[in-house]
Parts: structure tokens; C-alpha cells; sequence
């Protein structure tokens, strides 16, 4: 390849893995540090527009919301810009919680009334706090965000959490948040990782029983990153019905700030306070997705780990395969943007969607670039045949020899936040001319079939998929939820890696 193009080429893709303009974003993948921040409980629409607070005692709404929204201001002046974005994100998630707990006030007690009047002035305090507490050193101290706070007091060989959150979003106890727990994390460079102890008021287990024995501990890691901290529960449940403070721990994850200027244990502490930065401006974050990347120092360097590794492969590649990779980075992009908010605030959980699953919204991201890493780092280039693991940003296929002398593959195919619009691969047969073709006997078979160094799968089912219209004169429509759906794909070839997942559709997507 010359070397004005192969430049010219490097140049141009960088900007598949750039973030999109917020302007070209749904309202709902936007960056919420672009949208408003003053809670408008008064405002027409609302819940609580035609209340007698809202209509007679300004006071207790219109003017505490004001004076929140002054102190945010306030906080954001002292903050850095890297983190401004961050403060002004937690404080629309306060806006959520309030707004939704405000459709519940007007049937409500006078306890729960005092209760979320008490709410809205002790936000005033944490951000006042907030901007005293900018340019703190370590660790050690009170840290708060929207859900709540987390005390972390030095010990030896480490820190000791003790974590409080209380997100409340209406009079129902099942809109209730709450979680109180105590972890350790051991000192380190970095991260510093520990678990979640047990409850010290769950229950004494009865003879024989197993079941209220966690299989494995919850992990829990925390590091500054840059003037917030960092929390991030592991890649496992977080719910346990047998912790009588915390049941559910959705909302441990997240970015915290520090409650006030030091004490004299956080005056000493030492602790890196970089902030690990993406290939992206975290000044000006675009989407909902790019906040979180920003807010995490594993996010934004798996964000580097990729534009390295787009930028070391694309060389490598003849022509055809760049085009086609090129198409599939531009989709996966965008995926991307789509990861984030679908699983903080997941549609499918009916009674609960309008609640912040934190910690699933991170972790799945997580997965989301690992995976993408794992398919640009170990691009099987060389690869002949189809026998392999081959990936794309909408499938997934493992293709094995099968006893008889032919080959047999598992997959899906799905569609990015919507559950009911994947499309399963079995398949089973022999290669004649170097194409699969299984032993369904029908007129639209599975086909597989190599295209340079990428693999196409049914190439044939988008026609098909178009004529179809339910009828039982139709061919089976290899998507069995919806008839129209195509199971057309072009994927590629990846090495083994344990951050590709294995077939198991729930785990990613």
C-alpha cells in the first residue's frame, strides 16, 4: 500500500471510533451533563404543578430548588473540567430520583411530604460540601453522590468502606433504594480491590441449609479518578434477599465526590490521583456513554486499548476486508453508544426501569469494549477455512469439526437492546468448493461461506427474509420471532480470548 494512502487510511478510520455529535443522538443517549440541571418540581406538567405547595408555599419547592441549583453552580466553578460533566450527570440523576418520587407526594403522608422536603435541603448541604472539597489528597474520608455516601477510614494494609446509599423514588417500598454495607480493599497502585463483607444481621444459617451461603463473595474495587472516586462492584449478583441492609447493591458502582475538605486521617493519605483519560475530550462528553467512560479508569483505557489496536491492524488487511471491518467498526460505534443507557435504565425491566442499575449499565460496557479489544488485538488474518470463533458487532459464531467429517456451528445474531429480535445459528453439514451448506433440506439452507479474510453466514436470507409475509407457504424465517428479521451476516476472525463471550447471549448483550 503506498504510503499517502495507507496515511490518508489511518486518518479516516479513527473518526469510526470517535464518539457521534450529540446533535446526531436520540434525546435518551445524549449526555445528561447537556441537559438541564435545576429540579423543576413546579414546572407545568409535573406531578406537583397544581399542588398547594407548588400554587401557595413556594418555599418548600420553587425556592429550595433554586437554591440547589445555585450551589451546584457553585460546585462546578471550583471543579475541573474533566469533572464538571460528571457533578452536573449526578445531579440530573438526583432531578430523576425527585421527579419520580414527586408523582407519589401528592397521595403521601405528611411524613413522607417532611421526608422529601428534608431530601431536597440536605442536597443543598452535600453541594455545598462538594465545593469545599475539590483538590482533597487520597482516599481517605466521606465521598457522596446522588445515591448516597461512602466513608472510607484508613486500616492496616488497606481501607475499610462503610457505604450507605438511600435513592428513593417513591412512597412504595419497592421503589426504595437503600443499602448499608462494609467492604476492605487492600492497598495498592491503581485499584485497590477487596469484597463486601457478610451482613453482620443476616440471619444464623439452619443445620443443612446451603442455600443461604453466597457462592462467592462480592467484589469491590475503588480509585481516584482525577478529583472524583471511583467505586465498582464485580461482575457478579448483587442481590442477596438474606442481607437484611442491603438486598440489592445496584447502585454501589459509581462516581463519588468528597464531602468537605479533609480531616486529619485524609490530610495524610496518600493516593494517585490521575485521571485516566480516553481518545475522547471528557471536557465535553457527547453521550451517555462517553460520561461513563470518562467517570472509569478501565473504561478509558479499554477506549485506548482500542484505538491502538484499530490503528495497528488496519495495515494488515487487503482492501476488501478493510472495507468490510471499516462498515462493522461504524456499527459497532454506535452500539456502543446504545450500551450505556439501555442497561441503566433497562426497558425491560417493567416495574423498575425509571431506577439506576449502575452497576449493570458499567459492567456491560466493560464487556462491550473488552470484547471488541479482543476481536482487533487477535484478528486471525491468516486464518483458512471456517473452524473458529468468528465475530461481529451483531453476532457471534463458533464453528467446530463434527464427527462425520463435515462441521457444525452455534451462534446468534441480535439486535442491539432488543430482545425479541434475535436469530439463533445451529447448523450442521459438509463443505463442497470451500462453502457450507447444511444438510437442511430446503430451498434457503444455512450457508457459510469465506469472503477474503471475513466469513458470510445465509447470505441468501435477505432476499428471502423481504418476500416473506407469515403465510405457511413461506420458508421457515431462520429468526423465529419476527419472519421479516434476516439472518444474514458477516463476521470475523477471532483468535481465543477469554473477553470473547462464549455463546452466551445473556452475558453481553
Amino acid at each position: 500500500m503506498p504510503t499517502l494512502p495507507r496515511l490518508a487510511a489511518l486518518v479516516v478510520v479513527t473518526t469510526f471510533l470517535a464518539p457521534l455529535p450529540a446533535s446526531a443522538l436520540d434525546p435518551d443517549l445524549r449526555a445528561y451533563s447537556l441537559g438541564p440541571t435545576e429540579l423543576g418540581l413546579c414546572e407545568k406538567g409535573t406531578a406537583l404543578a397544581s399542588s398547594d405547595a407548588c400554587k401557595q408555599k413556594a418555599e418548600y419547592y420553587d425556592k429550595l430548588t433554586k437554591t440547589i441549583e445555585k450551589s451546584l453552580q457553585t460546585a462546578l466553578a471550583k471543579a475541573p473540567a474533566n469533572v464538571r460533566p460528571l457533578l452536573k450527570r449526578d445531579q440530573v440523576w438526583f432531578d430523576e430520583i425527585m421527579l419520580n418520587a414527586a408523582e407519589t407526594m401528592l397521595q403521601s403522608d405528611d411524613e413522607a411530604k417532611d421526608a422529601f422536603v428534608s431530601t431536597l435541603r440536605r442536597r443543598e448541604t452535600i453541594m455545598d460540601s462538594i465545593a469545599q472539597g475539590f483538590g482533597r489528597p487520597g482516599v481517605a474520608g466521606r465521598w457522596v453522590n446522588a445515591f448516597g455516601s461512602l466513608t472510607v477510614a484508613p486500616q492496616q494494609g488497606g481501607y475499610r468502606l462503610a457505604i450507605e446509599l438511600a435513592a428513593v423514588y417513591g412512597a412504595d417500598d419497592e421503589q426504595r433504594r437503600e443499602c448499608k454495607a462494609i467492604a476492605e480493599v487492600k492497598s495498592g497502585q491503581g485499584w485497590l480491590s477487596g469484597v463486601i463483607l457478610p451482613d453482620e444481621a443476616k440471619p444464623a444459617k439452619a443445620d443443612g441449609d446451603k442455600k443461604s451461603e453466597p457462592a462467592k463473595p462480592v467484589t469491590i474495587k475503588m480509585r481516584r479518578q482525577g478529583e472524583s472516586l471511583r467505586v465498582v462492584l464485580g461482575d457478579s449478583e448483587w442481590f442477596d434477599e438474606d442481607r437484611t441492609d442491603c438486598q440489592r447493591m445496584w447502585q454501589i458502582t459509581g462516581s463519588y465526590f468528597a464531602d468537605g475538605k479533609a480531616d486529619a486521617a485524609a490530610a495524610t493519605d496518600k493516593a494517585d490521583t490521575a485521571f485516566v483519560a480516553p481518545t475522547f475530550d471528557c471536557t465535553r462528553p457527547e453521550s451517555a456513554t462517553d460520561e461513563e467512560i470518562c467517570a472509569d479508569a478501565d473504561l478509558a483505557d479499554n477506549d485506548q486499548k482500542l484505538n491502538r489496536a484499530w490503528k495497528a491492524l488496519l495495515p494488515r488487511l487487503d482492501d476488501p476486508t478493510r472495507r468490510a471491518l471499516s462498515e462493522d467498526q461504524r456499527n459497532w460505534v454506535k452500539s456502543q453508544i446504545n450500551q450505556y443507557p439501555q442497561f441503566l435504565h433497562p426497558a425491560w425491566e417493567k416495574q423498575s426501569y425509571f431506577m439506576h442499575f449502575t452497576v449493570e449499565g458499567r459492567n456491560r460496557l466493560d464487556r462491550l469494549q473488552k470484547e471488541r479489544v479482543a476481536l482487533l488485538e487477535g484478528f486471525d488474518d491468516k486464518r483458512t477455512g471456517l473452524v473458529g470463533v468468528w465475530l461481529a458487532y451483531n453476532a457471534v459464531l463458533k464453528v467446530t469439526p463434527a464427527d462425520d467429517g463435515g462441521i457444525k456451528a452455534q451462534g446468534w445474531k441480535w439486535d442491539q437492546g432488543d430482545w425479541k429480535a434475535g436469530c439463533e445459528f445451529e447448523m450442521k453439514g459438509k463443505i463442497a468448493d470451500g462453502k457450507f451448506v447444511s444438510d437442511e433440506k430446503r430451498k434457503n439452507p444455512d450457508t457459510l461461506e469465506r469472503d477474503h479474510a471475513s466469513l458470510i453466514v445465509n447470505r441468501l436470507d435477505d432476499a428471502f427474509a423481504k418476500k416473506r409475509d407469515g403465510s405457511e407457504s413461506d420458508e421457515e424465517p431462520k429468526c423465529r420471532r419476527n419472519y421479516h428479521n434476516s439472518s444474514t451476516a458477516r463476521l470475523f476472525p477471532a483468535k481465543p480470548s477469554p473477553d470473547i463471550d462464549n455463546l452466551g447471549r445473556g452475558s453481553i448483550r
